[in-house]
């Protein structure tokens, strides 16, 4: 079924960004969008909002919900805890605590959102995988380990929002995610990032299956069990931290996507990698597109609609399919 549900679920995405091309308040129709993508002329002003407004907007949403399901599917394989998701080693807490910081100490003009999130993120992710990697037990204590300093930087990052209260709305809308900045160089920065992140990682599908099992069994087979959960954690931290820093915190496709395909594929990371990637970004691209245009002025953070949308969907589907776990 994996083909079948890829090629699906590929297709799926290139008609809803089709359409979300050519949604909006510009009153650009389906065929002059077709026209614009074709090269085929048309008012110099539609063709500015496609190509360099929407599209570079819709292809960075799309690709980022596909680091985020594909990340999603290795946490949950590597630490063997099916409510694992790519934010449960701190990569949200830190990025966001990374931007208050910049913003508190007036560097925010200096170094940017992307740089200070990401340097607060991969941080974060790194100072966790070193207190907790070396003890007995590992899984446990990484997962412990990321949910404690979570608490302490969000308290730490609300601290600072109260101290700066005239930067409070703009971590605010950060932290819960948005594509409304999107260029073609952050495209090619989250590609980049999807792509060293998948390629190697899919070649390791034997691996993340024999993860699934207890620790001891996996060294009896002879898988160095810590290293090989190092080896997969760290680049999907990593391409994680690489989107977040650029587009906010978006919370739930890391935990949805993978369980989802896993009820349609089943636990084998071979088939599961995929359908994990490609619904992951079939999901954000129409949460984004919902929060382009919800509203009649401005727009909500996705984050808000990937939650709103996400969570009926997701119990939904576990209460009508028959759903395995390793």
């Amino acid at each position: 079924m994996r083909r079948p549900l890829v090629a699906v679920l590929a297709a799926l995405s290139l008609i809803l960004a089709l359409i979300a091309l050519t949604l909006g308040p510009s009153g650009i129709t389906l065929g002059e969008t077709v026209h614009i993508l074709l090269g085929q002329r048309v008012v110099a002003s539609k063709h500015y909002i496609i190509w360099h407004l929407r599209l570079p907007r819709i292809i960075a949403s799309f690709l980022t919900g596909a680091v985020l399901g594909f990340s999603g599917a290795i946490y949950q394989a590597s630490l063997r805890n099916p409510m694992a998701d790519p934010f449960i080693l701190g990569v949200s807490s830190g990025a966001s605590f990374g931007v208050a910081v910049a913003l508190a100490l007036g560097l925010s003009t200096l170094v940017g959102f992307p740089l200070s999130a990401l340097v607060g993120s991969v941080v974060t992710t790194l100072l966790i995988l070193a207190l907790s990697l070396r003890q007995k037990g590992a899984t446990t204590t990484l997962i412990l380990t990321g949910v404690a300093i979570n608490y302490v930087l969000s308290a730490a990052m609300t601290l600072l929002m109260f101290m700066n209260k005239e930067q409070y709305q703009r971590i605010l809308f950060w932290s819960m995610g948005s594509f409304s900045t999107a260029t073609w160089g952050a495209v090619m920065i989250v590609a980049s990032a999807l792509l060293l992140l998948a390629l190697p990682l899919s070649l390791s599908h034997r691996s993340l299956d024999m993860l699934l099992l207890d620790e001891s069994s996996g060294q009896a087979a002879g898988l160095s069990v810590g290293s090989v959960r190092l080896m997969v954690l760290l680049p999907a931290s990593i391409a994680t931290a690489l989107c977040v820093s650029h587009f906010g915190v978006i919370g739930f496709i890391g935990l949805m996507a993978p369980h989802v395909s896993r009820l349609l594929v089943g636990p084998r990371h071979k088939r599961l990698l995929a359908p994990s990637a490609l619904f992951g970004g079939l999901l954000l691209l129409a949460s984004d597109t919902l929060a382009r245009l919800l509203l009649p002025s401005g727009e909500l953070p996705v984050g808000v609609i990937t939650s709103l949308v996400g969570v009926p969907l997701f119990i939904y589907l576990l209460r009508r399919g028959r759903y395995r776990y390793g």
